[in-house]
């Protein structure tokens, strides 16, 4: 490989070539952040260092001192303005300090700041009608709580009490908590400790993965997998499914007493996990399999719901299924701690053998901002613009996957894309951690926010806040292209 280096002016040097790389033009922005007046840059990471969670990740070899945020950008304690991508782990939904849920939840703070539950309370009532109106078939119950971890977590708790069997089934590659009960449903490594039993009762089967699984697959995505010519499409519904389908049909077999399944999570589109899309009818074979065998399924939409995919406000919709229990979180309150369970009356009244309660679930203010981010999602063509933006995305991004070597995959749909990064495309092995991070720092630089996943961290994640435009995305491909060139 010739060796790279920036110099002065953003020029690149490749052996005795030089390439003039000025970097490509920021779209502009009339926003004026307000003055940085907290601790110096050192400070903050001296009280990281030595006064925080030793095991907090922190992204960029020089992590940013975020100040301010508006709509799609955000700004260091510098002044420099930066265009998110990761909207704060696909979490603010329609923009950092969005105007009408900031108003929301100002109004609400001087009204009714917190109260409990076992009064009655105007907003946690109008809210659940709201959001119940979203959900399809017989969804009518909401459980509020304050994160996705809670959410699962009460999922598998519903689950088990309602059928009365223990086993509950995830996907290899599935993050659905880092809680001690959802530790065990997530099926990542990098997110368990040793010595700790949150795993009992739980199995985690073959991750139906187009790009990188055993059948490959075609995927519900504007681009295909390199593999996806190693299965056929029949009436919708990938040769691929059946097979995965398959091993999940195994487990239950041989792992599982007859008819013994609790519950089947899986999200609609995986997040931590690097962006995977399920193979066209697994989700549907897979849910109706689950539930012969006496299970209930599960939808975690705490990072595909409330319109991100696009063509849907809910990301299994796109599957064609309609689950027993969908938990939700993150872009339901746009950044405001909020995340809820919504059931059938059927699997809630199981729930009522107990006295069931959470103290902020559904507080006075996280309600205000419930329904105000689902007026701004209506209002401002939310879910519209994630349905036109997504494909412009991926054809861009397809078109220098076809010209970079380190490109292995794109895929995803609305504005929850990934881009798979290799050391070759034959090998599909993941790009090591130094070209990784190279890449990486290189788009923050230049005022690119990526996020980043998967198992090996080869992953770029494309989850920025539902708000950002035509603009935004031709600055986004044309910095991730510039800087591409310098690690071929």
């Amino acid at each position: 490989m010739l060796t790279t280096n920036f110099i002065k002016g953003h020029s690149l040097i490749k052996g005795a070539r030089l390439l003039s790389t000025a970097a490509p033009q920021m779209p502009p922005c009339d926003y004026v952040p307000p003055k940085y007046t907290g601790p110096s840059y050192d400070d903050v990471r001296k009280i990281r260092d030595t006064n925080l969670n030793p095991a907090l990740a922190t992204h960029f070899s020089k992590p940013l001192l975020t100040h301010a945020g508006h709509m799609q950008w955000l700004y260091d304690h510098e002044g420099r303005r930066y265009l998110d991508l990761f909207a704060g782990i696909v979490t603010v939904s329609v923009g950092h300090c969005h105007e009408k849920v900031r108003l929301a939840a100002e109004a609400q703070m001087k009204s009714l700041w917190h109260t409990t539950n076992i009064y009655l309370h105007p907003k946690i009532h109008e809210y659940a009608e709201r959001l119940i109106e979203k959900l399809p078939g017989d969804l009518k119950v909401v459980y509020f709580v304050n994160s996705g971890s809670e959410a699962n977590d009460l999922a598998m708790t519903m689950a088990r009490i309602y059928t009365g069997n223990f086993d509950i089934i995830s996907l290899r590659n599935s993050y659905h908590g880092a809680s001690p009960y959802t530790m065990g449903l997530t099926a990542h490594g990098t997110w368990k400790y040793k010595g700790l039993a949150n795993g009992f009762g739980v199995h985690h089967v073959s991750n139906p993965d187009p790009y990188l699984g055993i059948w490959g697959g075609h995927r519900d995505s504007v681009i295909q997998s390199s593999r996806a010519s190693e299965s056929s499409v029949v009436d919708g519904v990938c040769s691929s499914a059946d097979k995965y389908v398959g091993q999940l049909e195994e487990t239950i077999k041989y792992s599982i007493p007859g008819k013994g399944v609790a519950a089947f999570f899986a999200e609609s589109i995986q997040g931590v996990g690097g962006g995977v899309q399920f193979p066209l009818g697994y989700l549907k074979k897979a849910f109706e399999l689950v539930r012969a065998n006496g299970g209930l399924c599960v939808s975690d939409e705490v990072q595909t719901g409330f319109g991100r995919t696009g063509d849907h406000f809910w990301g299994f919709e796109g599957h064609g299924v309609v689950p027993d229990i969908v938990t939700m979180a993150k872009g339901i309150g746009n950044g405001f701690p909020l995340a809820a369970v919504v059931t059938t009356p059927e699997v809630a009244r199981t729930m009522s053998g107990a006295l069931h309660f959470n103290t902020f679930g559904g507080n006075p203010i996280a309600s205000a901002v419930g329904v105000a981010v689902l007026d701004a999602i209506e209002e401002d063509n939310i879910q519209e613009n994630c349905l036109n933006l997504g494909p412009y995305i991926l054809t861009g991004l397809q078109a220098i996957c076809n010209e970079s070597s380190l490109v292995g995959d794109v895929r995803g749909k609305g504005l929850m894309l990934s881009i798979e990064m290799v050391v070759d495309k034959e090998s599909r092995a993941p790009l090591e951690p130094q070209r990784m991070m190279g890449i990486w720092d290189d788009c923050k630089d230049l005022g690119v926010i990526l996020g980043k996943g998967g198992l090996h961290g080869n992953v770029f994640r494309i989850k920025p806040p539902m708000c950002i435009n035509k603009a935004d995305v031709d600055f986004t491909l044309a910095v991730f292209k510039q800087v591409l060139s310098k690690y071929e």
